[in-house]
């Protein structure tokens, strides 16, 4: 459930009043992200607080996944290491406590520093033993969401069966290939990345699931994917294709706060509707 605009206040007090119990002065929060979730950086002890509410009950996972990837120096965001790491609770939000990372501001991230940072990441998460959904499961909810008139009426009768055809059409072929599978980031896309003065570093691993990495890179730009080596390259074009459908699902959602939701929607659906070659979601400029 995305955060209503009247509870962001309620929320930024949640989260100054529990880093200050726990020892962290917080006398100035500045918003940083609004969406399902409030990123706040608070100050001036530096800690990036990220606040949700109680039905995002991703937060005890992705903080036992971020404690267990850095142990195997993955390049992931880490948790305050002042505090324990644990979800905390407090007037009806759940509060987790991460290191602020120093944004690296002079140059762009390079596509050979993303790859390089992706694969490391998936290095380390096969060394990592956690329960996750599979990839296939977060498609089938993507399916329920475009199967349900109520909860996405704004798509057209022929957008939701283009939408439905294709996950129908595309899982089939991707489960005939027989990839291997691995713990995967279920969505490393550039907005999911941050480009630090340490470097790299993904976040929101709420997302994780299990499937091939090729599901991974359909996420990622062309000029990233293409610097992996050992790849299925007909499996990365069905995965792209599952991907935007995947997307343009959720978008259709009118509780996504994503801010341009509708745009992007849109373009998503024209790029599934054109068909090949379908195109990386760094060019979908709606998500941009």
């Amino acid at each position: 459930m995305a955060m209503e605009a009247s509870e962001v206040p309620r929320a930024v007090a949640a989260a100054t009043s529990t880093a200050s119990a726990l020892g962290l002065r917080a006398d100035e929060a500045n918003v940083l992200h609004v969406s399902n979730r409030l990123a706040l950086r608070l100050l001036p002890s530096d800690v990036l607080a990220r606040v949700a509410l109680p039905t995002h009950e991703a937060a005890e996972f992705e903080v036992g996944l971020a404690a267990r990837l850095a142990a195997t120096d993955s390049p992931v965001a880490l948790l305050d290491p002042r505090v324990a790491p644990r979800v905390y609770k407090r007037d009806g939000f759940t509060i987790t406590l991460w290191t602020y990372y120093e944004p690296r501001t002079a140059r762009e991230l390079s596509p050979a520093d993303y790859a390089d940072a992706l694969s490391r990441l998936h290095v380390g998460m096969q060394h990592v033993d956690v329960t996750t959904p599979h990839f296939t499961d977060r498609v089938r909810e993507a399916q329920l969401l475009v199967g349900s008139r109520v909860r996405t009426p704004e798509l057209s009768d022929a957008d939701r069966d283009l939408l439905l055809n294709t996950f129908s059409r595309v899982m089939p072929v991707i489960a005939g290939r027989g990839a291997a599978e691995q713990l995967l980031h279920g969505e490393p896309h550039p907005g999911n990345v941050l480009n630090t003065t340490k470097g790299p570093l993904f976040i929101d691993l709420e997302t994780a699931c299990r499937g091939p990495v090729e599901f991974d890179l359909a996420h990622v730009p062309n000029e990233v994917s293409e610097r992996y080596s050992s790849i299925d390259h007909a499996l990365l074009d069905d995965c792209r294709v599952l991907v935007l459908a995947m997307i343009a699902a959720w978008l259709s959602d009118p509780e996504d706060r994503f801010p341009r939701r509708r745009q992007a929607a849109w373009e998503l659906l024209a790029a599934l509707r054109a068909g090949p070659p379908y195109p990386a979601l760094g060019t979908i400029s709606g998500l941009q």
